[in-house]
């Protein structure tokens, strides 16, 4: 046995021989490597660091105070056979070249790379593209430069603050409300968004209203017209005795037109896609969650292999605030918009300018090579590779053509002084629309003059009441943090993974809704750290580390500007944080194994029953769902609501594991009336539901639910 394992461990060490005389190139992601090394020949090899390969020890706060806020990195638990082959071919290599990743992230991979190999950081071996296409990389290995310092120190900076703010709140949070707790910059103030907005929700106090909409008719042609006012003045309905006086005023069906208004409008193309704007979008087009748009982006900007064409890179690198577009590119886009729509179509030369803040260390989100339509490489990507690469090639296309025209008309009609007005518009020239229709389609009103009469043929009073603001969705949230200056675009998917795995809040129908645990750490870090959820504060502090970053600042002088009013409110939270109990609510129901009440208790994955004789008596658990249908697969258990590990709602047996039924879509307790088997209810687009048969090869389907 012992001669046997030792022959297995040698046979997993075995690696590539180093190859000297060649020049070393090292990326961040083995698919990179593979693209890579094809680019650049065989005076090249290419190896991954597969990511980062040095960081702060996990165990403590790894930063010293007392010492300029020194960092103390160690070399990540698993990577040294990994270092050592690193070192190894660096050893042997002609030149080493560091071509992670073209951010502050990157940056500082590159940086810790040249400390472990030993590499001096005035020699030119960073070598940054920002698509991974043959001319962008040789282009790039044409023009190596240093390390930008600068960079690293606004990366480090950032580390060292999280690391301050998430190393000392966490304990505090720990004693004083149970383990498992944490805290955060961005996180806290993304929690505090999500709080406050409940809290609207919560007070909000629903107003009556009402509007009145007509159907008239010009000749043969019906058009649609809304109440507006009386007597030239806007008129709110606010109940049903302003509706019924509006009402007892109209006579007869004839209305005059008192006022034609035409005018031409112009509708400027969207911009190119940033990260978030793509975050947005992916989730309300293509329901994409912020993570999975994030790993199907960089699956394209990694490159796939386009049949004879070979791998290449889609996408330009996915994580920029940036809406600039190279000179070549917008000159590519210019000879396909020409070549498809004509000279009219395209706006070439147009400079776009970037938001306030934004880093533009490169370019927006594009194709690499606009020439690759969606169409022409559909075949070679899945499903939602190609969704989400169609979102981002459309958007481009767009951003590089001119603007819709159109033709809009207002019509004011009038009954004894009660007026009703109707809009209408005409697309007249499509420009973007032509590739980007972002849903305004026109809406015709028949030709109409002044003193001209029209018959009305129905009038609708309708009773309405105002709505709460809506809770956050993944979009909106992300859409707020941006606008408010908090964060980058690296940090918004794992801030909204954070806050949903400290089960600090939920998503419920594609919106967060904060826990009772999310309320109380929210409540507490308002009170003793007002800095870190105040937006303007965390915003302002998002431009320091962009000075950093050009060079204007120092990041030890950013920090230490932090910290210092940070240590105070520190001591004031270990001294007047009070400790707060999470009472436990009663089950209704006795403990199956030592006979003691059952009670619901709160853990870090949300609520759990289990027993008050703990820990004498270990028994827990799951809180399920009955949905009421029997089960169609064993016919003795009941269905029950589950969830998997990442939130997604299934539906299986509650005599699991003996009986192993599990569906996506919820069993409606009926047989189909075509095959026999159990009917299930859909979710479909637009927000409604549909019973079809659980067969996919049987069509039977009701009729759509809103």
């Amino acid at each position: 046995m012992p001669t046997a394992t030792k022959t297995k461990t040698k046979k997993k060490t075995t690696r590539k021989k180093v190859t000297p005389g060649k020049n070393l190139v090292i990326v961040e992601s083995p698919a990179k490597a593979k693209t890579i090394e094809k680019y650049l020949g065989r005076n090249y090899k290419v190896v991954a660091s597969v990511g980062h390969i040095r960081d702060l020890k996990k165990s403590t706060m790894s930063v010293d105070i007392e010492n300029n806020y020194e960092p103390q990195y160690i070399n990540i638990r698993g990577k040294a056979p990994l270092i050592n082959s690193l070192k190894k071919e660096a050893k042997a290599a002609k030149a080493v070249y560091l071509a992670s990743d073209p951010d502050r992230e990157g940056e500082a991979i590159s940086w810790h790379l040249a400390h472990i190999l030993n590499l001096p950081l005035e020699e030119k071996n960073r070598v940054v593209f920002n698509e991974i296409t043959k001319d962008a990389v040789k282009n790039a290995f044409k023009e190596p430069r240093k390390i930008d310092v600068d960079l690293v120190d606004a990366q480090q900076a950032r580390r060292v603050l999280d690391r301050l703010v998430g190393y000392s709140i966490s304990p505090i949070l720990w004693k004083k409300v149970k383990k498992g707790l944490s805290a955060g910059r961005v996180q806290s103030i993304a929690l505090k968004l999500i709080v406050d907005r409940e809290n609207e929700i919560n007070a909000f106090i629903p107003e009556e209203y009402w509007s009145i909409d007509g159907e008239f008719k010009k000749g043969t042609k019906k058009f649609k017209a809304s109440f507006w006012g009386i007597d030239g003045k806007k008129h709110p309905l606010k109940n049903n005795d302003d509706v019924v006086q509006i009402m007892e005023r109209l006579d007869g069906p004839d209305f005059n037109v008192d006022k034609v208004e035409k005018k031409e409008r112009r509708r400027n193309a969207p911009l190119p896609y940033t990260t978030s704007s793509m975050q947005q979008d992916a989730a309300n087009k293509i329901n994409f969650r912020t993570r999975k748009t994030m790993m199907v982006a960089q699956q394209l900007y990694e490159g796939l292999t386009l049949g004879s064409q070979g791998h290449q890179g889609l996408i330009t690198y996915m994580r920029t605030d940036s809406t600039r577009i190279s000179p070549v590119a917008q000159a590519a886009a210019h000879n396909y918009v020409v070549d498809r729509f004509g000279e009219k179509y395209s706006k070439h030369g147009s400079k776009i300018k970037n938001a306030a803040g934004a880093q533009d260390a490169h370019e927006a989100i594009r194709p690499s090579n606009v020439f690759n339509t969606p169409e022409s490489i559909a075949k070679y990507l899945d499903k939602d590779q190609l969704k989400l690469y169609t979102l981002i090639w459309n958007r481009f296309v767009a951003s590089q053509m001119v603007a819709a025209v159109f033709d809009t008309v207002k019509v004011n009609l009038s009954q004894n002084g009660v007026i009703f007005v109707a809009n209408g518009s005409q697309v007249k020239f499509d420009g973007y629309l032509a590739i980007y229709n972002d849903s305004d389609k026109s809406k015709m009103l028949p030709e109409m003059s002044e003193n001209d009469t029209v018959k009305k043929t129905s009038v609708k009073p309708e009773q309405h009441f105002t709505q709460p603001p809506a809770r956050y969705s993944e979009a909106t949230l992300i859409k707020t943090l941006e606008e408010n200056g908090v964060g980058r675009p690296s940090t918004y998917a794992p801030t909204l993974e954070t806050i949903q795995k400290r089960y600090y809040v939920r998503l419920v129908a594609k919106r967060f809704e904060p826990t009772e645990l999310g309320e109380i750490v929210n409540k507490l870090i308002v009170e003793f750290f007002p800095n870190i959820v105040n937006t303007e504060f965390t915003a302002e502090m998002e431009k320091d580390l962009d000075e950093v970053e050009e060079g204007k600042r120092q990041w030890i002088e950013v920090v230490d500007q932090f910290y210092k009013p940070f240590a105070k409110e520190l001591e004031n939270a270990e001294s007047g944080m009070e400790k707060i109990q999470i009472k436990d609510e009663p089950a209704g129901f006795d403990c199956d194994v030592c006979g003691s009440p059952m009670v619901i208790k709160l853990g870090r994955f949300g609520k759990f029953y289990a027993c008050s004789n703990f820990p004498d008596c270990r028994n827990t658990k799951a809180i399920v769902k009955e949905i009421g249908v029997k089960c169609p697969l064993c016919h003795e258990g009941n269905i029950i609501e589950r969830k998997t590990k990442k939130n997604r709602v299934f539906y299986g047996c509650d005599r699991y594991p003996d009986c192993e039924f599990t569906s996506w879509d919820k069993p409606i307790g009926r047989e189909c009336p075509k095959s026999g088997d159990f009917l299930v209810e859909k979710k479909v687009r637009g927000g409604g539901k549909q019973v079809v048969c659980s067969n996919e090869k049987c069509d039977y389907q009701e009729e759509k639910q809103k």
